[in-house]
């Protein structure tokens, strides 16, 4: 994984964005033109063509493949949790780290179901982050650090990356990031996340006020180390990897779409290879999709995380590549005198 340059800092990461690898236009027309020629009426599968030729573009290739899909899902702790944002303890990050590596979690089934091969990768769950409302959630270097355990963690042969999370807590980072990054008012972010009554609600509210008023100065990719967690730093670093190996990445909801809301910020060109998957229930991320130009794959009132979405925007992805390389032509099938 040598293509992106090192995370030495966080103004160079932002510099990137001059040199990324592009989509190939090239590809991406050759499979336009054979969209048209298949048996269907023009337009008529609708995103599934759309999902056919954005694969093309980022693969190269006019009739693109998945042979090997990437899951991984990250997790971490969070000092907001001391102002008591979420209903459980901090240990249940790691027993559902423990159940996802048993093999007993929702992402486990579709992963296995969509043909993914799935990797949890903890991030210092015994040191979470630092409470936001009185300092940095992360130091710059451990910001750094936690994206380079991202980028580490991609597979560079793979076809297509899935990216999900794990941590009490993170409905209340994502928001924070969210509002940092895109303004309005600390309620449009703040949700219920794992079951928050109206009281936790209010104070969810509060605490992303607060957090966002001290780091009022915190821009781009500073907002991922004021603000974020190591899963979120460890999914920017993720996006990162998967784009100097050109690989498409998919989205999963609110959290993951806000954790990749500090690269648009920096830059809006660094999310160009990615797909938001699904529309989470969870009330801000329809706001963030917007903010992102982001249109969801599936809206099936999902708001569990852990790639789950993802996954399940996996199987439509396959879906939409099957038909694209398998269809016949009009002049294959003998279809109106060709």
């Amino acid at each position: 994984m040598s293509d992106y340059p090192a995370f030495d800092d966080l103004y160079s990461i932002a510099g990137w964005a001059r040199t990324m690898p592009a989509f190939d236009a090239a590809a991406a027309a050759a499979a336009r033109d054979r969209q048209a020629e298949l048996t269907k009426p023009p337009g008529s599968l609708g995103r599934l063509e759309d999902l056919a030729v954005f694969m093309a573009g980022w693969s190269g290739s006019a009739r693109p493949r998945i042979d090997s899909a990437q899951a991984l899902v990250f997790a971490g702790n969070h000092g907001i949790c001391d102002r008591g944002v979420n209903p459980f303890p901090q240990e249940v990050t790691a027993q559902m780290v423990a159940n996802f590596e048993r093999g007993g979690a929702a992402i486990n089934q579709l992963c296995r179901h969509a043909g993914a091969t799935l990797s949890v990768v903890a991030l210092d769950l015994d040191r979470p982050t630092r409470d936001f409302t009185t300092g940095p959630a992360m130091t710059e270097a451990e910001c750094l650090a936690a994206m380079r355990r991202g980028a580490g963690a991609v597979d560079p042969s793979a076809d297509v990356v899935v990216l999900g999370e794990m941590g009490i807590g993170n409905s209340t980072v994502a928001a924070a990031l969210a509002h940092a990054c895109f303004g309005g008012a600390a309620a449009d972010w703040v949700g219920r996340g794992t079951g928050a009554d109206a009281d936790r609600l209010a104070l969810k509210t509060r605490v992303v006020e607060e957090g966002r008023a001290l780091h009022a100065d915190a821009i781009g990719l500073h907002v991922l180390a004021a603000l974020g967690g190591r899963e979120q730093a460890a999914i920017c670093g993720a996006v990162f990897a998967a784009r100097a190996a050109r690989i498409p990445v998919l989205i999963d909801g609110f959290i993951c779409t806000a954790a990749i809301a500090p690269l648009h910020a920096a830059a809006p060109a660094f999310l160009d290879h990615c797909l938001v998957s699904h529309a989470s229930a969870e009330p801000g991320h329809a706001r963030l999709c917007a903010a992102l130009g982001q249109v969801p794959l599936l809206d099936l009132g999902m708001a569990l995380g852990e790639g789950t979405g993802a996954a399940v925007a996996l199987s439509i992805l396959r879906g939409a590549l099957a038909c694209h390389d398998g269809m016949a032509t009009f002049a294959e099938a003998g279809i109106g005198g060709a």
